[in-house]
């Protein structure tokens, strides 16, 4: 959790945030680490559903670099859920005991850090 408000404020200090990219790349990042276990596993049955997750997360991304980051804020949270029932879809192998709850939790804290800057821009826009 620590590590998200690290990031989200280094990059609201830095201005790495004014573009409206920055989030829905943070959301294709964490999105795509199931992927990358599975490979570095060998696991190529866990490959397609990690893939098909992933490109869920993906779409949000995109949807939301298009049209409101508001769906950023939302996949943030989403994939923060996810990381804590995955174990329910996907049996998937090579992933690290403590990963899920340390990218759950820094999904969520991301997610709740993009909503506050969000509604701190009032209009929901992202700087220019």
């Amino acid at each position: 959790m620590a590590l998200a408000l690290a990031v989200g404020l280094f990059a609201r200090f830095v201005g790495l945030d004014r573009d409206r990219a920055f989030y829905p790349v943070v959301l294709i990042i964490v999105g795509s680490y199931y992927v990358l276990f599975a490979v570095m596993a060998g696991r190529t049955g866990d490959l397609l559903p990690e893939i098909m997750f992933f490109a869920l997360f993906a779409t949000a991304a995109i949807l939301g670099f298009k049209s409101s980051l508001w769906i950023v804020a939302a996949g943030l949270a989403a994939h923060g859920i996810f990381d804590f029932v995955r174990d329910a879809f996907i049996a998937g192998a090579g992933i690290p005991a403590w990963w899920p709850g340390f990218c759950g939790a820094y999904d969520l804290a991301a997610a709740v850090l993009l909503a506050a800057f969000l509604i701190s821009r009032r209009d929901g826009a992202p700087a220019a």
